[in-house]
């Protein structure tokens, strides 16, 4: 499935299927497109009364059962860390990220006891013990326990262990996808063919216009003919302005470039200042930019950071982490720690 499914990464996929994170529109089309199916046959009614949840997931753990008493834990730690941070006005996202190395998205899903702890890395492990001033993972198991005994969580849980509430968030997450599905089934182009869209670039995809030309009127006398099909292409505001460090103010040029067949209804160009990427990719270049598609590996990312954008190169490593690399500067970004809000695919170049 994953071969047919080019602007989904394998992992982002994986997640999908289990139920971990809910897709966007454009990934519901693109996988529906793979599968032949109307992507609206995706979504699940969950007030269907034929509907188990429970029935549902079973197939999803196999083998691999998680222990209730490694389940509980996972929810007692994500209350401990919402209490914590709910006591310390300074313990803020940014400061979590910086003091502790807990990423923003690594912070929601340890928040939500999306695994148990035993499966954090050694890294996110040794960060949580030292936000908890624990010595070991025996002490930190003591610590949350004594928290919950004292009835120090009893705020917090409701948050963590509510299935009514999830199931409130899921039925409004479904409606507005399904929503936005409906809403966009004509502005979004239809894949060329049977194949799904490639991420890798294309030199003759698009070409750059400074200027949209004015259509002349033709002779009362003359009929009135069809446009042809290259009079319909649509046109891409282009932005991009230097910033230091590699990074690209997304300021408004004059310029438009003609959009791919299959950039998505939000896509733009964006300028390059400088050969960020080495030789790859040249300094007087414009990227065509979907950010409602995910980065994949062996493609370009746009990945915000604060008030501009890097681009970045991106690969897997042997774990299957994706990774996202700059060699000017010489930078490693780990793409699956970032919020997906702040990422996006670069489905073709302009060389000028």
């Amino acid at each position: 499935m994953s071969d047919k499914l080019p602007t989904i990464t394998y992992i982002r996929l994986s997640k999908i299927e289990r139920g971990e994170i809910f897709s966007r529109a454009a990934e519901l089309r693109d996988i529906a497109t793979a599968l032949g199916i109307d992507p609206e046959e995706l979504l699940i009614d969950i007030d269907d009364p034929e509907f188990d949840i429970a029935a549902w997931a079973d197939p999803l753990h196999g083998n691999d059962r998680t222990d209730p008493e490694a389940e509980r834990f996972a929810v007692l730690l994500a209350a401990a860390l919402r209490n914590r941070r709910g006591s310390d006005d300074a313990l803020t996202i940014a400061a979590l990220e910086q003091e502790y190395g807990i990423a923003p998205v690594i912070l929601s899903r340890i928040e939500n006891a999306l695994k148990p702890y035993d499966r954090w890395n050694d890294d996110v492990r040794g960060s949580l013990r030292r936000l908890f001033a624990a010595s070991s993972d025996a002490d930190l198991t003591a610590i949350v326990q004594e928290a919950h005994q004292r009835g120090d969580l009893d705020a917090a849980l409701p948050l963590v262990a509510n299935p009514e509430l999830r199931i409130a968030k899921s039925r409004a997450r479904i409606a507005a996808l399904r929503e936005e599905l409906r809403q966009g089934q004509d502005a979004v182009a239809p894949p060329a063919g049977k194949g799904m869209p490639h991420p890798l670039f294309d030199r003759g995809t698009a070409r750059l216009k400074t200027a949209a030309p004015e259509a002349k009127p033709a002779p009362e006398s003359a009929p009135v003919e069809a446009a042809p099909p290259e009079a319909a292409q649509r046109l891409l505001p282009v932005y991009g302005s230097p910033l230091p460090e590699g990074l690209i103010a997304r300021t408004p040029t004059e310029d438009q470039v003609e959009a791919p067949r299959n950039a998505g209804p939000r896509a733009y160009g964006l300028r390059l200042g400088r050969p960020t990427l080495g030789a790859g990719l040249p300094g007087r270049s414009i990227l065509i930019v979907d950010p409602d598609r995910f980065p994949s590996a062996g493609g370009l990312a746009v990945v915000t950071e604060g008030q501009g954008l890097r681009v970045l190169s991106v690969t897997l490593d042997r774990h299957g982490r994706m990774l996202g690399y700059s060699e000017n500067p010489d930078l490693e970004v780990a793409i699956d720690e970032r919020d997906p809000a702040d990422l996006a695919t670069v489905l073709a170049a302009v060389f000028e």
